[in-house]
This record gives structure tokens, C-alpha cells and sequence, in this order.
């Protein structure tokens, strides 16, 4: 099925190199980076992408390698070990989900497995690429599902001003580590998309994560048309409406791709709303292999869909003005026999509002089961930013739960934080092998532990002198200048990072808040501090590009240069070289819009140590004895004084606490009390924060439950998703009969007894539950006592009544209808609610 696409005649003692170099798992191994080194240090070093190294060389060279009797050796114990990693039944085929769950397709906007695929703007494509790794790793069955874009995101050159600039470098399909995509007749797979008046057709790509594949599509098909080509030229796309068509492309043509090739998975995974389309397309088919209308194919379709919010505001999501909907949808709605204002419904708060644009999220949303965020924190601020969808719940029944993000930790470690996982024995931890950690981190020397640290100090700042040498060398500085940045750093100073994308919430000038007194902890005669910033701002924000500007002119004042360093064109390379190298990460988002944040996570691995805002994964993970938090865990708004006071409180502990404990060392040199928390860090936070963790809780917790219940409606031509369908109707239909009458509540020997009326119509008494509801009391849970069913007082109306022995007075507890089905997922399916008021 899979088309190499290569005349590359590899010795035969080299045979299956060109799979390795093919392999995105194999990225972040350490002994491959020295084969692909090997082959070509240059092309290696500039590039990380081991397929177009080995493309690169020529007969003669491959002829000469492959009589090279070391260099096999280390190519055939790669293919062992690639051959190991594929076929051993490794956690999920031991697991209780092996018998229940079939395939997960991910579907997202972006990946970012590898420098050498630059399909990946940030952390969501980071997240994603880690997702896929740990899959792969853990043997769970998941596909991948993306586009691939010619361009890319914009890569970023500053010149001399420190003005950002934008490049889009053109990625030939065949230097980068994709195969075209076959069908069974041979001929290459093309999947038609149907837009006004014309066929679009995409292009399908693999590539190989492993023991798993993600697929991509894009547009640049010989057929198209000049401007339909260019739909996946760039990676979020400023034209609105190229972004439909992405969004389309991935959706409708992603599942499209998948029944292409055989693949029916019973769990569709929606990494951000991009992808909504995709439950659209689904329900599509299920109309027409099942026989059944569309509103029951949409109601199967939900059961094993799972939608993951990263957005932690309302404005980034997706908006669509209603005119793409109409123009591009109205055929599929009249395939699928439902009236263009229902698909527009479903991306609407307000169904008949024809002003209100369509949403991608809420499309998501009410097209899946399951909806999380993506930390602990992030779930409350989803819940409520779609509260309004649920106007009748809660805020704590707002069907949105989480799942914490993690990464995945072979590719974020050093070589010498490798060999300190390796000697401690902790790698199967990352396939799903429970191994004591801690335990086993406590029992490391501390000199080990220290020496691990001063290796990725070095071996950092070696890297960026050379980084900042070349970025120097591009934006015309004088040779001094460039002679100045060979020699930036100290290996044995305390090494700050700060890299992220620039923008107004990040606060990426909270550090410069007073520039001198700043610049008086980094050049302390005594105690030197360096630090090195990073990071891109988007094309039009203005504001993100001032901020990059304020950090350049600051890195170049005279008494902090050599402290400095503003590393250009933020990419996974740079972002390795980072997490492997600082000794304190920084992190300053206004509280609550930092979702997750997975930065920090990385440098866990390495030994490295967090200073960050108790925001996103930070506010589940501090602790004083594994790092440092800044503010007071409220939120404050963009507050000038609280930022100003935030400012100070991080000055305040460089100056006190974070320099003074970095440098305080006993007689060999070393810093205990860093390295006691460096140790805890590792140790504790290290498989907390893994995408190991991530991935098995999705198995567990999301992925087995939602293909259970896809099964369960789509069996027996979709008998149960009928059944369901003809009570969500009956609900939204005859919701109106539901009424409440007298309520009386008595003293009891013990708490009170309720006793209410309820009227249900044409309801009856089997689609609902009728319940005392009190909200949470004293650090405890929201209650919800079942009421049981009495008399039927008059037609249609029953009497319910409750015991609740509980010190809370009686007021608290509120009696409440809510709907029932035993199959159906409340309140995603039906958000009805009757309240008594009294």
C-alpha cells in the first residue's frame, strides 16, 4: 500500500536502513542520531531528518558504509531493536481495553513528531506528535489522522532591530519521511471532496510511527486548480475561508481516507474542534451502510466520538461565517435528507439565530460523548466556557472532564539524562511497565545525579553559541558581534529558559517588568545567571512582536550580552535543546489561560527544575519541595498592579532563594538542597506528567468506555441509537408537561423526609429520575439524592419522596427531573432540566 517514492540501492548489508530512516519513533533515539550523524554530520545537524541524510549520499558513500563492519553493526542493532519494539505485546494487548476496543482515530490539525515533518505550529501538534509515540510505545491501537502542508508554519529570522520576520520554506514530499499511498489496484489513492462547483481532490500520504501510521492529505493534486492546490500550502491558514476548506479536508477527507483503507475504528478522537467534520462524515456513512436516518446515524456517531479542548477562551475557538455552511454543506444535507439549518444548528448556541456564526467546538461538542480538557484547572475554565450550551445545569455538571496532558519522555531526554534512566533501570516505566520510580531515583548518587545536570548545562551551551553564531551571521552582525555570540555562556553558571509563543496572555515581559534590577541577578560577579529566550509571535500580533523586540534590545545592552541570548525560530530542535539544557524553566501566563502547558513537563526529564504561574499542569504538580510558584493561585485579570507584584515576587526569589540554593555547595561542590529537588522533580513528577500516564487514562477512562458504547447503538441496524433518538425527541417535544406541585418536608428522627408532586405528561415515569440536588458543602461534593416513586396521585402525576440525614438545613436541597436512558449520555444528549421553585 505504502510507495517509498525512492531509487535509493542500499548495500545489502544495509538492507531495511531505509526503514529506520522512515521510522518517526525512531526519532528520539540516541544511538540513531549517532548512525544518521554518521552518515552525514552537516545535513544531520541542520536538519534531523534521518530520511533526507540518508537520500543525501551516493552510491559510493552508501557502498563504503556498508563495508564498514562498526557502522553495520550499529545499523542491525537498530533493526533489531525496532524489530522488538513492534512485535512485543508490550501494556495494551495485557489490558483489560484489548477486548473491548477495536482502533482510535486522532484526528488533528497538526503534528509535530520531528523537526524533519515540520507539519506542527506548538503544543498542540507537540502533543499530538507525543500522543502518537506513546501509542506506539504502549501498543494501543490508535491512527493518526492530519494534513500535510507544503509550507508549513511560518519559520522566524530576526534582523538587526530584532524585528521578526517571516519565512515559509517549500517541503518537497520527497526529501521528508512520507510515502505516497497506494490503493489495492496499485494506483495512488486520491479522495474526492465535493466544493461549489467543482471536485477537489487530495493526495494521501503515511508515515511510519512505529508500529502505528498517521496519515495525511493535501491538496496539491496535478487536478485541482491553481487556488485549490494551495488549501494545505500553510498550517492555519490567515484566509477564513482556506481555513474551512482545511477544516473540511481533515474532517470529511480524513474518515474518508480511513474507509479508503479498510479502516472502520469504533473511536474517533477529536484533538481540538479543526477536526469537527470528521462526526459529520462519520454519521454519513453510517446513513448509508445502516440504513438509517441521519439524526440516528449522528446519535451512533456521538457514542464513540471523544472531542479534547486545548482553547482556554471562547474567542480562539473557530468561527465560520453561516455562508460557508450553506455553500459548501447544502449538498451533503440533501444527501443526507435534513435541512441545511440542522447541520448549521449543531455549530450554533442559538439554532434559529441566523446571524450567530458557526462554531467549530460546539459542533464537536454536540457531536461527541466525551469532551475534556487538557489539565485539572482547564476542565473548570472549559465547563465554563460552554456553560451557556447547558443553561439549565450546574456548573459542575457541565459534561466536561479532563485529562491532564503529559509527554513522551525518550524524546525529550538528554543523552546523559538517558543514561541515567537507563542505569536506574526506569525505561519500561514509558511502555507501560509499573517500575518504583522514586524508590529507585532516591538510590541514585547525588554526585550522578549533579554530573547529569553539568553534562546538558554544557552540552546546551556549546549548541547555542553555535545557533547564535549563525543567527548573528544571517541578520549581517559585524564579526565581533558574531565573535561575541561564539562565546556567550557559562557551562557552569545558572542557566534560566524562557520560550514560548509570544503573545499578550503568556506575559512574556513580566521578566523586564524593571530591566535593571533584572539585569543585576543575571550579572552578579558571584553568583552569574543566563538565560535563553525563545520563541515566535503570530504574523499579525503586533503586540507578541513588540514584546520579541523588547527582549532582543534588552539581550543586546552592554552589561547583559553575555547573559542573554534571544535564540530565533523556536522549532522542536531548539525546543530539545532547551529542555535538555536550562537548570529552571520559567513560566508566566496570566491565570487561568495557560490550558496545560507541556514545556515544563519536559524539562522533568532532564533534571531540570520549574519556576511557573500556579496555572495549567504547574497547579496540579507544585509542590515547595519539587520547585517554585509565583502568585497566589486567584485570578486577577490583566491587572497592571498584580502583574507588577508578581514581577517583584520573582525577583524576589531568584534573588533570595532560587540563585543562592543553585550556588550554595558542600565540599565536593555540589548543591545538596538543589539537588534534593531535583531528585523529588524527577522522581515524582516525572511519570505523573508522561504521555505514557496520558495515553493509558485515555484507554481506560475514555476510549474503552466510548467503543463500548458505539457498539452498543449501532448493533441490530442501530437498534438502541433508534431508541435513543425517539427519546431524545419525545424529550424535547413534551419536556413542557413537566411540572412540579406541593413539596413538604418533615423533621425525621434523623434529617428530614421530602415528599413533592411531580406532574410528567406524556414524559412518563421510565425517561426520567427525579432527585434532590444540593450543591457542594463544606469541601464536599454536589449531592443528589434519588427521590422513589409513590402514588400516582392524579393522571399522570406522581408523588416522590426522599430521606436526606444530613446536618445541612433543608433549603439546601432543591427537588429536580432530570432525563433518563439507560444508553444515552446526559446532559451531552439532552440538557433538559425541571427545577421546583418555590
Amino acid at each position: 500500500m505504502e510507495d517509498h517514492g525512492t531509487d535509493i540501492d542500499l548495500p545489502d548489508s544495509l538492507h531495511g536502513m531505509d526503514d529506520l530512516a522512515l521510522d518517526m519513533r525512531l526519532i528520539s533515539s540516541h544511538r540513531a542520531d549517532r548512525v544518521w550523524h554518521r552518515v552525514n554530520p552537516e545535513l544531520w545537524a541542520a536538519s534531523r531528518n534521518p530520511w533526507a541524510v540518508l537520500k543525501s549520499v551516493g552510491q559510493p558513500e552508501l557502498e563504503k558504509l556498508g563495508n564498514d563492519e562498526a557502522f553495520v553493526a550499529q545499523v542491525r542493532a537498530l533493526i533489531e531493536d525496532r524489530r522488538k519494539r513492534n512485535s512485543a505485546p508490550f501494556w495494551f494487548p495485557q489490558s483489560q481495553a484489548a477486548g473491548t476496543l477495536n482502533l482510535t482515530a486522532y484526528f488533528s490539525m497538526e503534528f509535530g513528531l520531528s523537526e524533519a515533518l515540520p507539519i506542527y505550529a506548538g503544543g498542540l501538534g507537540v502533543l499530538a506528535g507525543d500522543h502518537m509515540k506513546s501509542s506506539t510505545d504502549l501498543g494501543a491501537p490508535v491512527v493518526g489522522v492530519g494534513l500535510l502542508y507544503q509550507q508549513g508554519y511560518f519559520r522566524q529570522a530576526l534582523d538587526s532591530r530584532g524585528n521578526q520576520h517571516e519565512l515559509y520554506p517549500f517541503s518537497d514530499p520527497s526529501e521528508i519521511p512520507v510515502q505516497r499511498l497506494r490503493g489495492n489496484d496499485g494506483a495512488w489513492i486520491r479522495i474526492p471532496l465535493e466544493f461549489p462547483g467543482r471536485t477537489v481532490y487530495l493526495r494521501a500520504w503515511a508515515v511510519n510511527v512505529g508500529r502505528l501510521w498517521l496519515y495525511l492529505l493535501d491538496s496539491n493534486d496535478p487536478a485541482n486548480d491553481p487556488s485549490d492546490r494551495g488549501i494545505t500550502a500553510q498550517l492555519y491558514a490567515a484566509d477564513p475561508e482556506v481555513r474551512w476548506k482545511q477544516e473540511m479536508a481533515l474532517g470529511f477527507g480524513g474518515w474518508r481516507l480511513l474507509r479508503e483503507l479498510g479502516l472502520d475504528p469504533h473511536v474517533c478522537h477529536l484533538n481540538e474542534g479543526h477536526a469537527a467534520f470528521a462526526v459529520l462524515e462519520r454519521a454519513s456513512w453510517i446513513v448509508r451502510e445502516q440504513n438509517v436516518p441521519f439524526d440516528v446515524a449522528l446519535t451512533v456517531a456521538r457514542a464513540g466520538t471523544v472531542f479534547t479542548t486545548h482553547t482556554p477562551v471562547a474567542a480562539a475557538f473557530d468561527r465560520f461565517d453561516p455562508s460557508y455552511v450553506i455553500g459548501y454543506l447544502s449538498p451533503f444535507a440533501a444527501e443526507m435528507r435534513v435541512s441545511i439549518g440542522k447541520i448549521l444548528g449543531l455549530g450554533r448556541m442559538r439554532a434559529d439565530d441566523d446571524s450567530e456564526p458557526f462554531n467549530m467546538a460546539y459542533l464537536a461538542i454536540r457531536g461527541a460523548s466525551r469532551v475534556n480538557g487538557v489539565s485539572w484547572l482547564h476542565g473548570e475554565v472549559s465547563r465554563e466556557l460552554f456553560a451557556d450550551l447547558f443553561p439549565r445545569c450546574p456548573l459542575e455538571e457541565i459534561p466536561v472532564g479532563h485529562v491532564t496532558n503529559g509527554v513522551h519522555v525518550p524524546s525529550w531526554d538528554s543523552p546523559a539524562a538517558d543514561e541515567l534512566w537507563t542505569n536506574a533501570e526506569l525505561r519500561n516505566q514509558w511502555r507501560g511497565v509499573p517500575t518504583p520510580i522514586v524508590e529507585r531515583m532516591e538510590e541514585r548518587p547525588t554526585a550522578e545525579l549533579w554530573q547529569m545536570r553539568n553534562c546538558n548545562r554544557e552540552r546546551f551551551v556549546g549548541w547555542a553559541r553555535q545557533r547564535l553564531a549563525r543567527q548573528l551571521t544571517i541578520a549581517g552582525a559585524g564579526a565581533d558581534r558574531i565573535d561575541e555570540g561564539q562565546r556567550i555562556f557559562d557551562p557552569e553558571a545558572l542557566t534560566l529558559g524562557f520560550a514560548r509563543r509570544f503573545t499578550e496572555y503568556k506575559r512574556t515581559a513580566l521578566l523586564l517588568h524593571d530591566p535593571d534590577r533584572f539585569a543585576r541577578i543575571l550579572t552578579n560577579p558571584e553568583r552569574p545567571v543566563q538565560i535563553a529566550v525563545a520563541g515566535k509571535a503570530h504574523p499579525a500580533d503586533t503586540i507578541g512582536k513588540a514584546m520579541i523586540q523588547r527582549w532582543y534590545a534588552f539581550s543586546q545592552r552592554d552589561d547583559v550580552r553575555s547573559h542573554v541570548a534571544f535564540i530565533a525560530d523556536y522549532d522542536l530542535l531548539l525546543a530539545e535543546q532547551l529542555v535538555n539544557g536550562v537548570d529552571v524553566w520559567i513560566n508566566t501566563p496570566r491565570r487561568p489561560w495557560e490550558a496545560s502547558g507541556t514545556s515544563g513537563m519536559k524539562v522533568l526529564v532532564n533534571g531540570g527544575l520549574n519556576l511557573s504561574e500556579l496555572d495549567g499542569w504547574w497547579a496540579e504538580a507544585y509542590t515547595p519541595a519539587v520547585g517554585w510558584a509565583i502568585g497566589d493561585g486567584a485570578e486577577h485579570g490583566s491587572d497592571p498592579n498584580w502583574d507588577a507584584q508578581e514581577a517583584n515576587g520573582l525577583y524576589t526569589l531568584l534573588e533570595h532563594e532560587i540563585v543562592p540554593m543553585f550556588y550554595n555547595r558542600d565540599q565536593d561542590g555540589v548543591p545538596q538542597d538543589w539537588m534534593a529537588r531535583v531528585r523529588k522533580s524527577m522522581g515524582r513528577l516525572t511519570p505523573q506528567f508522561s504521555s505514557e500516564r496520558m495515553v493509558r487514562q485515555y484507554v481506560d477512562d475514555i476510549y474503552t468506555p466510548a467503543a463500548a458504547a458505539y457498539r452498543t447503538r449501532i448493533v441490530d441496524n442501530c437498534r438502541v441509537g433508534s431508541d435513543i433518538q425517539r427519546w431524545r425527541e419525545m424529550i424535547a417535544n413534551y419536556w413542557s408537561e413537566v411540572s412540579f406541585g406541593a413539596l413538604h418536608v418533615e423533621p425525621a428522627a434523623a434529617g428530614h423526609d421530602f415528599r413533592v408532586l411531580v406532574s410528567l405528561g406524556a414524559i412518563g415515569t421510565d425517561a426520567v429520575h427525579v432527585q434532590l440536588y444540593a450543591t457542594a458543602w463544606e469541601h464536599g461534593a454536589a449531592e443528589r439524592i434519588p427521590m422513589e416513586r409513590g402514588d400516582e396521585v392524579v393522571r399522570r402525576t406522581f408523588a416522590y419522596h426522599a430521606h436526606v440525614d444530613s446536618p445541612r438545613p433543608p433549603n439546601d436541597y432543591t427537588p429536580r427531573v432530570v432525563p433518563y436512558h439507560a444508553y444515552a449520555s446526559f446532559p451531552l444528549e439532552t440538557e433538559k432540566i425541571c427545577w421546583y421553585t418555590r
